[in-house]
C-alpha cells in the first residue's frame, strides 16, 4: 500500500473542512431597500478597474466606503409621511476614487425622506476621471468626469421615467452632492443636454436637467487657489436653463477650497441663474449631516428653507 495515500486523504479532508473564502462584498442598502442597475447591460465605455467592487469601514469607524464600482446602481428611498412630490438624486463624494456611501449617501436619505422627499442614492462608477487609478493621480483635475456624468444623466432620466410609479412630481426632481459629488452636481446642471451615451431604452427620452441643485463643499470648480476663476468646462455651459443652485463651503476646507463655491456662485450670478451661497469660517471638509457645535452643521435647515422658496417643500 502506498504510504502517501493516508497523507493525501488527510490533506484533502483539511481542505474540504476549511472555510471557503468569500468574495469581496458588494455594497447593499439597508434592509427593505433595493438597488437596481442603471444600465440594462454594460455601462457605456466600460473600462478596467483595479479590482472587484468592495465595501469597507474606515479604521476609525467614521464612514463606509465603496470602491471599484463597475456596475452603477440606484437605490430609491420612498418619502415618509406627507409626500411633497419632490425627489432628490444624491451623489456621494469620494474624490472620484471611492464613494462615502453612508456619510454622504444613505444618511442624507434618512433626512430627506423624513421631510416627505423621495431620495435616490446613486452608486456611480469609481474610480473615474479626473482621477486616474493607474497613476494614482489627477493629471487633468478640471476634466469632466464623463463615466460618472453618464451615470448621473441616466439616473435623472430613470427617476423621471418612474415618476408616476414612485409618486414623484417630474418637475420637482433635483440633485444633491458632496465634494466630488458636488462637482457632479455642477456637471449635470450645465451639461444636461449633452448626449454622452447612445439611448438604451425609452427612459433616455426623458430630460436629464435637474429642477434644483445643491452642492455641499464641491470640488474641481475653481481654477486657481486664492482667485475666483471658474473651471472652463462648467463656465462654458452655464445658461439661464441651469437650475437654481444652493452652495455651501467652509473657509478652513483644505480639501476643496471655498474658491470652488465662490467661482461657481459668480458664474451662475453673471448668467442670471438664481443661486444662494453660504460660507462659514470653520467646519472643514467631509462632515455630511453629522452634528457638531459649529454653525455649519445646521445646513440641512438652510436647504429646507431654500427649497421652500422654490415651492419644492
Amino acid at each position: 500500500m502506498n504510504r502517501r495515500v493516508p497523507l493525501l486523504v488527510a490533506i484533502l479532508s483539511l481542505v474540504a473542512s476549511a472555510p471557503v473564502l468569500a468574495q469581496a462584498p458588494v455594497w447593499q442598502p439597508p434592509a427593505g431597500q433595493t438597488q437596481t442597475p442603471l444600465w440594462p447591460g454594460a455601462a457605456p465605455g466600460a473600462q478596467p478597474l483595479p479590482g472587484p467592487e468592495t465595501v469597507r469601514t474606515k479604521p476609525d469607524g467614521s464612514m463606509t466606503v465603496v470602491e471599484n464600482v463597475a456596475q452603477p446602481t440606484m437605490t430609491v428611498y420612498p418619502a415618509k409621511g406627507p409626500n411633497t412630490g419632490a425627489a432628490v438624486v444624491v451623489f456621494p463624494g469620494g474624490g472620484f476614487q471611492i464613494l462615502a456611501i453612508d456619510l454622504e449617501g444613505t444618511e442624507v436619505c434618512d433626512w430627506l425622506t423624513s421631510k416627505g422627499v423621495t431620495c435616490v442614492v446613486l452608486k456611480y462608477r469609481v474610480p473615474s476621471i479626473p482621477y486616474v487609478w493607474q497613476c494614482d493621480c489627477r493629471p487633468h483635475n478640471l476634466d469632466l468626469s464623463v463615466p460618472s456624468l453618464q451615470d448621473a444623466q441616466r439616473g435623472m432620466r430613470l427617476v423621471r421615467a418612474h415618476a408616476a410609479e414612485w409618486h414623484v412630481d417630474p418637475h420637482k426632481i433635483g440633485v444633491l452632492g458632496f465634494s466630488a459629488g458636488g462637482f457632479l452636481v455642477a456637471e449635470i446642471s450645465t451639461h444636461f443636454n449633452d448626449r454622452l451615451y447612445a439611448p438604451v431604452d425609452a427612459a433616455d427620452q426623458e430630460s436629464a436637467r435637474p429642477d434644483f441643485a445643491v452642492a455641499i463643499y464641491p470640488g474641481h470648480l475653481s481654477v486657481t487657489k486664492g482667485a475666483i476663476a471658474l473651471n472652463p468646462v462648467i463656465k462654458s455651459h452655464i445658461t439661464r436653463q441651469t437650475p437654481p443652485t444652493f452652495l455651501l463651503q467652509n473657509g478652513d476646507d483644505h480639501v476643496d477650497r471655498v474658491e470652488d463655491s465662490l467661482s461657481y456662485y459668480m458664474g451662475l450670478k453673471q448668467a442670471g441663474v438664481p443661486v444662494e451661497l453660504h460660507a462659514y469660517a470653520q467646519g472643514g471638509h467631509a462632515f455630511g449631516l453629522r452634528p457638531s457645535k459649529l454653525p455649519v452643521s445646521q445646513w440641512p435647515r438652510l436647504v429646507e428653507a431654500w427649497l421652500g422658496t422654490l415651492g419644492v417643500m
